[in-house]
């Protein structure tokens, strides 16, 4: 099972997915071998459909977000497609296995005023100041993941155009506008940095090396915290309020998915109910006959 699961992560690796995507699949997968070992299954006898509903039922005991079963599933799920095709498997396991639906959670975004709030403590006196205002300012202003932002390079920043270029999922590179705000914040990082060249990472961490994606979230968790952020947040609800302020204040989906990367416009449209309940509450707020009881 180890073996199949290394050749798999290789053939998903020689198909340009991204690190992080790596990891994931790699440590759900891990979660299948490491039952496969406690029960002493060995190669095919792992993917009989029974055992797989005995690893479906442990999943159900250990993990109580749906969604977290459903990736795990998917993961299991493309294991045992592209074993199919390699001729080790000789039935889909899946085939008569439901799985249970997808939770509809709304994404986790902060306010306009607990943004300006982060935004201004990044901003604060302190020996990283400079890099964390251009950081969080750069996230907000352009919606970027998190494996997006630390793998920038500072030729990836067109001063001139108020643009930055972007490798995204499936290396796709595409072009994001940079507010002036967050344009001029890099500027000054850059200048307390010590002669920095086209092709060095745009960030760095306290050692003088790349900031890496949990450095990133260890800087913001600290932020929120200081900003009086009372919610559980990740940079990635930067990301989140990027497109939710953008649809608010009339952005047109389309040009929201090219600026958020999204290969399908139905992962763009959940945004569009963030701006629905948003509708709602000012509706129950302002409409005279909202509140009223029923005759």
């Amino acid at each position: 099972m180890e073996k199949w699961k290394e050749a798999f992560l290789l053939h998903l690796q020689n198909k340009n997915f991204s690190p992080h995507t790596l990891q994931g699949y790699g440590e759900d997968l891990q979660e299948f071998a490491d039952f496969c070992k406690q029960r002493g299954l060995n190669g095919a006898d792992c993917f009989a459909p029974g055992h797989i509903r005995s690893f479906l039922a442990t999943l159900s005991a250990k993990h109580p977000a749906r969604n977290t079963i459903l990736r795990k599933i998917a993961s299991l799920r493309s294991l045992a497609h592209f074993l199919l095709e390699q001729g080790q498997i000789k039935q889909n396991p899946f085939k008569l296995l439901p799985s249970p639906k997808r939770e509809k959670l709304l994404p986790k975004f902060l306010t306009v005023q607990e943004t300006d709030r982060l935004l201004d403590t990044a901003a604060e006196k302190g020996r990283y100041a400079a890099r964390n205002k251009a950081l969080f300012e750069l996230i907000y202003s352009s919606g970027l993941r998190r494996s997006e932002v630390t793998g920038l390079k500072i030729a990836d920043v067109d001063f001139f155009n108020g643009v930055v270029k972007v490798l995204g999922k499936g290396n796709k590179e595409r072009f994001v506008p940079v507010t002036d705000r967050a344009l001029k914040a890099i500027k000054d990082y850059l200048a307390t940095r010590q002669n920095p060249q086209a092709q060095d990472a745009l960030f760095l961490n306290k050692n003088g090396t790349p900031l890496t994606g949990d450095g990133l979230a260890y800087i913001f968790k600290n932020l929120a915290i200081q900003s009086g952020v009372a919610r559980k947040v990740s940079p990635h609800s930067l990301r989140h309020s990027f497109a939710t302020h953008l649809l608010n204040n009339g952005c047109d989906l389309r040009s929201l998915q090219e600026m958020l990367g999204h290969k399908s416009l139905a992962a763009t449209q959940v945004y569009t109910h963030v701006s629905l309940e948003k509708l709602k509450s000012v509706y129950q707020h302002a409409h005279p006959k909202s509140k009223e009881p029923e005759a």
